[in-house]
């Protein structure tokens, strides 16, 4: 057989098209496995936060009012990250690509619009809190808790796959 190796063969999806919309309409927004995870970080550590303020743009998952902090934890998928965890589907590429693009570009517009306003922003990515990448969670912690001390504007923080 004189196949090329760098071509792969597309898989048929398992499932139907009616299970996987299924599937995909049980992803939640909010307190997802990755956020939960952190947020029971700090609060052992201490550290008490507001969560999903509607009134600021973006609907950050954890605020802290007085250090005018935000953290966004973003899923690695939906907000296009470049490690592992973000690959794009090989299926429907055109629609996943418009769609984590959107993302991207709505994630950006909030960000410039919460600097603005006085609001720094941590983004602490799936891949520091999953996966073969992620970090220690005491260590990642201490690095929220120091980001919150200093004055630094915006930080991210990222799994281990780069490294």
């Amino acid at each position: 057989m004189n196949r090329d190796p760098k071509r792969r063969a597309t898989l048929p999806d398992p499932l139907t098209s009616q299970q996987r919309s299924y599937n995909m309409s049980r992803i939640q927004g909010r307190d997802t496995g990755p956020e939960l995870i952190l947020r029971k970080a700090l609060h052992a550590r201490g550290l008490r936060y507001r969560l999903h303020v509607k009134t600021l743009r973006g609907t950050p998952d954890i605020v802290f009012p007085a250090h005018r902090a935000i953290i966004f934890v973003h899923g690695c998928f939906w907000h296009g990250h470049d490690c592992p965890k973000g690959v794009m589907p090989k299926t429907n590429a055109v629609f996943w690509n418009a769609k984590i693009l959107r993302n991207r570009d709505r994630d950006i517009a909030a960000e410039i619009e919460l600097e603005r306003d006085g609001w720094r922003i941590l983004k602490v990515w799936e891949c520091a809190l999953r996966g073969r990448a992620r970090l220690n969670l005491n260590e990642l912690t201490d690095r929220v808790s120091d980001w919150l001390t200093t004055t630094s504007p915006k930080q991210d923080i990222t799994g281990a796959w780069n490294v």
